[in-house]
């Protein structure tokens, strides 16, 4: 009990991410994450690469139009959110991990190491750290990925670099205006972040992954692409095809032929290892509503305005997104959105 109240004592001042709430979790008190204790959604072992067991944690510090994992990332706030597995004492999950790893299933799929994603595990690092310590008590050599938004204090960015095996790194956009856009978030944190652990933590980096969705990562996918070739061409990097969820339900997935392009601009930029996956040629179609909101500020970049009419039609408050400073953070529409359409 007392190790555990130690890892906990930092979440009444939680200032883990970059928003720095600096909120008493302990107390109820929510900050852009929206959840208090560390509370796992779902855990399971996982054949994507790198195959493994997860811990699907709640809570996020964004809130991202496009989130595939929007009932998990939005907990409590979304009615969709349904039931989850609760709160684990870090001893609990480590030795339901490792003993999954064990497994004959494990096996059969090649898992090796234990991975934390969500939502964004950074609402939950210091019980993340926890769990990889008792882990490692039974099993010295268990190996550990974290998937990762990448808004996470350079503090919270040094502490993951300590216990990770591997890090899947998540980068939304690029310019500023569509970052924030698509996330609600800004973008420099991010942008440093990977900068640091490309430059000097290479070899815990399995790839960086970038989403790509039609009208907006046609623009963002070069600038992208010239940032991280001038870091190291070598980084690697995987493109994601976009298909209909969340906020964007009805928006157009993703083509075979715009994800074969991102890859090449890629390679023109001097990025040398690119690949993309997912599903592709998902149909869909952008409302005349949605092309409305798109006149209202001809001073942002196109892609940035396809998405800020996505915001503005589903009920976000601000025109130019800032979950951060929101005066309608607790009551938000879009945390609380039900899809029309989710594959």
């Amino acid at each position: 009990m007392e190790n555990e109240l130690k890892w906990m004592s930092e979440l009444r001042s939680c200032k883990l991410c970059e928003w720095r709430c600096g909120v008493n979790r302990l107390e109820n008190e929510r900050g852009v994450c929206g959840i208090t204790i560390p509370l796992v959604a779902a855990s399971s072992l996982h054949p994507a690469p790198p195959a493994s067991y997860d811990a699907f944690l709640v809570g996020c510090s964004f809130c991202c139009l496009f989130c595939q994992n929007w009932r998990i990332a939005n907990y409590p706030e979304n009615p969709s959110s349904g039931e989850i597995e609760g709160y684990y004492a870090p001893k609990e999950w480590g030795e339901l991990a490792v003993r999954s790893l064990r497994s004959p299933l494990a096996k059969l799929i090649d898992a090796d190491r234990l991975f934390f994603t969500g939502g964004e595990p950074t609402c939950s690092l210091p019980w993340v750290e926890e769990v990889v310590k008792e882990a490692r008590k039974i099993d010295p050599e268990v190996r550990v990925n974290y998937d990762t938004n990448g808004f996470l204090t350079m503090t919270s960015m040094r502490r993951v670099i300590k216990f990770t095996t591997s890090v899947t790194f998540d980068i939304k956009a690029y310019n500023e205006e569509t970052f924030r856009a698509l996330t609600g978030a800004p973008v420099e944190p991010v942008l440093r972040n990977a900068e640091f652990i490309a430059r000097r933590a290479r070899d815990k980096l399995y790839e960086f992954r970038i989403m790509v969705i039609p009208g907006v990562h046609e623009k963002e996918v070069p600038d992208l692409c010239e940032f991280l070739a001038s870091v190291d061409p070598s980084l690697p990097t995987c493109f994601l095809a976009f298909r209909p969820n969340f906020v964007m339900d009805v928006h157009p997935g993703a083509t075979r032929e715009l994800m074969e392009r991102c890859v090449d601009a890629a390679k023109k930029k001097g990025l040398e290892n690119v690949s993309w996956s997912g599903g592709v040629n998902i149909p869909g179609e952008i409302s005349k509503s949605i092309k409305d909101k798109m006149r209202l500020s001809k001073l942002w970049p196109k892609q940035a305005r396809l998405v800020s009419a996505y915001a503005l039609e589903r009920g976000c408050v601000q025109e130019r997104r800032n979950c951060g400073a929101c005066s309608a953070h607790e009551t938000c529409r879009i945390r609380r959105y039900v899809p029309y359409r989710s594959t």
